[in-house]
């Protein structure tokens, strides 16, 4: 493909050098730039791309896109933008033929029930006998092969080549996790969705977005991409996205008056039912995750597949068998107390999990977590006082500490739980503090260990370790 069809629609700046040159690739990093290359310089929070333009014309690349003023020798093709993290996604979708557009796709935003969600969508369009790509923070998948994922919503050039992948392997829906990183940085712009989906908003990411109204500005931007958008009108920012939304609007709710409704409400330990009133139909649902959090979960789920022609039978079943791992997972230990997984790691999904718990504990809830270094600090002793509020024993732990110390995190934790007077202990070391709730767990006890869920690793200063918590169970409990 030459270089002037790749760069068709960006906002050309200054452009220097032959625009036929044959591009036979995109780069977006310096080691994977060659002959035949257009090389991207993305200008980082870390890395600077512009900084490496030598690496890459010494590997034998001639193209540029570029968003600095920049020197260069003689024979280069340079193309100037305002943004080039945009011009890398525009570029991609071409290169790749926009794959997007070939398939129905299908994108979740929101602080959390995000990966629950796809699941679930994944669920119902599986049993409506489609084969189905996903996009997450657990994994990426077509059909039932599952690839690595390093992040939420990948970069946008791999998600381009990911949906060429699922195109050439006869996808017909993809459902992605849509975060405000992607939507800030243009990792999701030139991708076309069918539907735009909206859970709720709570404080996170804060440490990237600075404010609160930067966050719920980069949420709100999903819904000027798609063509149909579902929003939850429960959340107090559900309004906000409608009143901004660029699209068919379509509301989901409980408490509110919505277009898609849940009414008559059953919990259980292991389920929820309820009765979902809609345009298109009304019948009895059944969860197979338990919370409130999952009725809207299912909604969201149930609404985007409504949209799409779905069958009301194909969502029961798909609801009725959902699985997620490391959301609300049970870890069978054969004991008489029950050890559950949860990725719960913001102050709104913690209280959602003891909450749920709570109701149905025949014994204690004793609650294992900690929170993440270099991320947002102020919800640390938040976190502190829900479970001092809610648990009735809470051991506080690492998670993933990064480059702070551990028991500096610990103790930002513990300045809330003090307030609520519970009881606690703190135990620096996860391994070790998993240790103590099992081995001091009572009959009929509950203990959720909250905030690695899915994850297999923690991550500390200088390196990454493995740490999947269903092996550590085990292996304890085999110690004992």
């Amino acid at each position: 493909m030459k270089l002037k069809e790749l760069i068709k629609g960006l906002n050309i700046v200054e452009f220097e050098g032959d625009m036929e040159i044959e591009i036979e690739s995109i780069a977006y990093d310096s080691r994977k730039a060659k002959e035949g290359s257009v090389f991207v310089c993305i200008e980082g929070f870390k890395v600077d791309g512009h900084k490496y333009i030598p690496q890459a014309i010494e590997n034998g690349t001639r193209a540029f896109i570029v968003q600095k003023e920049v020197e260069m020798p003689a024979g280069m093709s340079v193309v100037r933008v305002e943004d080039t993290r945009y011009a890398l996604a525009s570029i991609s979708d071409i290169f790749f033929g926009h794959p997007s557009g070939k398939f129905n796709l299908i994108g979740i935003t929101g602080t959390k029930g995000k990966t629950t969600t796809t699941y679930m969508i994944k669920s119902i369009l599986e049993n409506y006998g489609q084969k189905v790509g996903l996009i997450g923070t657990i994994a990426n998948m077509i059909g039932d092969e599952v690839l690595p994922t390093d992040r939420t919503t990948p970069e946008s050039y791999d998600l381009q080549e990911l949906f060429c992948d699922m195109v050439q392997k006869n996808v017909k829906s993809v459902v992605m996790e849509v975060s405000s990183h992607a939507l800030e940085l243009h990792r999701v712009s030139c991708s076309e969705y069918d539907i735009g989906v909206f859970t709720n908003l709570s404080r996170d990411h804060l440490d990237f977005h600075k404010t609160f109204e930067n966050y719920l500005e980069a949420k709100i931007k999903l819904f000027g991409i798609c063509k149909k958008g579902l929003i939850n009108i429960d959340n107090e920012f559900g309004k906000r996205v409608v009143e901004n939304a660029r699209c068919e609007v379509y509301t989901m709710g409980i408490d509110n008056e919505a277009d898609i409704r849940a009414v008559d409400i059953a919990h259980h330990p292991n389920s929820v039912d309820f009765k979902v009133i809609s345009p298109w139909f009304e019948g009895k649902i059944s969860v197979s995750i338990p919370g409130k959090f999952s009725v809207y979960n299912a909604l969201a789920a149930i609404g985007s597949c409504a949209l799409m022609g779905v069958p009301f039978e194909y969502i029961q079943k798909g609801l009725a068998g959902v699985r997620v791992p490391g959301r609300a997972e049970i870890v069978d230990v054969g004991k008489d107390y029950t050890v559950m997984i949860d990725y719960a790691h913001s102050p709104d999904s913690l209280e959602n999990i003891l909450t749920t718990v709570k109701a149905y504990a025949p014994g204690r809830v004793v609650c294992v977590f900690g929170c993440g270094g270099d991320r947002d600090k102020t919800k640390r002793p938040v976190m502190g006082r829900i479970s001092g509020q809610l648990a009735d024993f809470t051991i506080i732990t690492s998670d993933n500490p990064r480059t702070e110390d551990p028991e500096m995190i610990i103790n930002d934790i513990e300045e809330g739980i003090k307030e609520t007077g519970a009881a606690y202990i703190k135990i620096v070391d996860r391994r070790e503090a998993i240790k103590y709730a099992l081995m001091n767990a009572r009959d009929k006890d509950i203990i959720v260990l909250a905030g690695k869920g899915h994850e297999n690793y923690i991550i500390l200063k200088d390196k990454t370790i493995h740490f999947d918590e269903r092996e550590v169970i085990r292996e304890i409990l085999n110690e004992s």
